[in-house]
């Protein structure tokens, strides 16, 4: 680590020390964030590029966001679901009629939310559909990224994540991402419960599908009689310049909050910046006849649903949609793959530049297991911008949806300039 700031390198050695080592994190140490912007401790400001994996749409320390969160921990943090409160029924009410679906199970982390949809959808096929107990199939798609639980790691690709941590669950059928060929003759199988899958792959490297991907798999899904399932816990809540990438090629004129979309799924799946990055919250929306499976004591979470999370969530929605937030992304995001596939056209340095709204990634002209995209994120650093390198050679930009165009134009500039260092 090149590390010339001594409480920097002195705090990243105590992590070091005292911490598991399961993240390999750019050598910065942030202090305090405000919109697009994050100071390290030596103040030193930067451009965020990477929003948290997207947690942070609203910006860092959004005043509405923090200040609910601050007067509800100052009131009741915490009951349990062995009691009511006064605010979980107001966040239900909110989230169903914002997403329209009829009921909303709400958790912590997106993984847990993913367990939450897997176990719905399984009992929804076994009560439902007349599959007959444990032996349901989940369809998933390769290079997908839904967390790191041990369901769920036994269906990656990924073997960082899954070696020397089976053995595995089983239950799920891989297809090919962006194969309705594929789809179809899996969905086939009687004892088909679902099919999961990411509007866009953010993990493998902001791979994203034909414009039609999401609605032939919704048709397809219908038509076999199986739950289309939507992890929009990274692609959800504007990031992509529709409130849910599901809407894939988004062509409304006015306010996407209300559009009917794309291809509405069985099951939604969100999470990150469903708290605006403030608090853990996560949620797993479906209609009754499908969400009507779960009874009390088969599924829970002693936080989910808690006050905090639920004021939290509806200010982080209230400012999606005050902010337009998702109009925003679509036309910044329209901008940013423009100027930088001008770039591309006067350079070998970079083949490729792909994503939807503010979601997108470069693909750098080395291999995977080159450090070449780890050294250009580095120098970013050094230029003020912060990004992450994601399957070697590839890097994500990220950046919060309260960003502006001259702000944008800055680290366009700063993103050039980068990139022309290794030319």
């Amino acid at each position: 680590m090149n590390i010339t700031a001594s409480r920097s390198k002195e705090l990243i050695e105590i992590e070091e020390k005292h911490g598991a080592h399961n993240y390999h994190p750019l050598p910065v140490v942030l202090e305090r964030g405000d919109g697009v912007y994050v100071w390290d401790v030596e103040g030193k400001r930067y451009y965020d590029f990477l929003s948290a994996y997207s947690a942070v749409n609203q910006g860092h320390c959004h005043p509405a966001i923090i200040d609910a969160m601050t007067e509800q921990a100052r009131t009741l943090t915490l009951t349990s679901r062995a009691f009511h409160n006064d605010k979980l029924g107001k966040f239900n009410s909110y989230m169903t009629s914002y997403f329209d679906f009829d009921k909303v199970l709400p958790m912590n982390t997106g993984a847990e939310a993913v367990e939450t949809a897997i176990k719905i959808a399984r009992k929804w096929a076994y009560e439902k559909k007349g599959v007959a107990e444990t032996d349901a199939q989940i369809i998933v798609c390769d290079n997908n990224f839904h967390g790191r639980t041990t369901t769920i790691i036994s269906f990656s690709n990924d073997e960082n994540a899954r070696k020397n941590f089976g053995p595995y669950t089983p239950g799920f059928i891989k297809i090919p991402y962006d194969d309705t060929e594929a789809l179809e003759k899996a969905l086939q199988q009687d004892n088909v419960a679902g099919f999961l899958v990411e509007p866009i792959q953010g993990e493998a490297g902001v791979y994203t599908p034909a414009d039609d991907f999401m609605r032939r798999s919704k048709e397809l899904c219908e038509k076999y009689n199986a739950l289309f399932i939507a992890d929009e816990i990274q692609t959800g809540i504007a990031r992509t310049g529709a409130l849910l990438a599901v809407c894939g090629k988004c062509t409304c004129e006015g306010s996407c909050e209300r559009q009917e979309t794309y291809a509405r799924p069985d099951i939604l799946i969100l999470g990150k910046a469903l708290s605006g990055g403030a608090f853990p919250v996560s949620a797993v929306l479906a209609d009754d006849d499908i969400m009507n499976v779960i009874h009390p004591g088969q599924h829970g979470s002693t936080f989910g649903g808690n006050p905090v999370a639920a004021v939290v969530a509806i200010a982080a929605l209230d400012v999606v949609k005050e902010e337009s937030l998702a109009q925003n992304a679509r036309e910044l995001g329209n901008y940013f793959r423009k100027k930088i596939n001008e770039y591309i056209e006067t350079t070998d340095t970079v083949t490729l530049v792909r994503g939807r709204g503010l979601l997108n990634a470069i693909v750098i002209n080395d291999s995977e297991d080159s450090d070449t995209a780890w050294n250009i994120c580095l120098k970013l650093r050094d230029n003020g911008l912060l990004a992450k390198p994601t399957h070697g050679n590839i890097i994500r930009f990220a950046p919060p949806l309260v960003m502006t165009k001259e702000q944008l134009d800055e680290c366009i500039d700063i993103i050039i300039k980068t990139l022309k260092d290794f030319e």
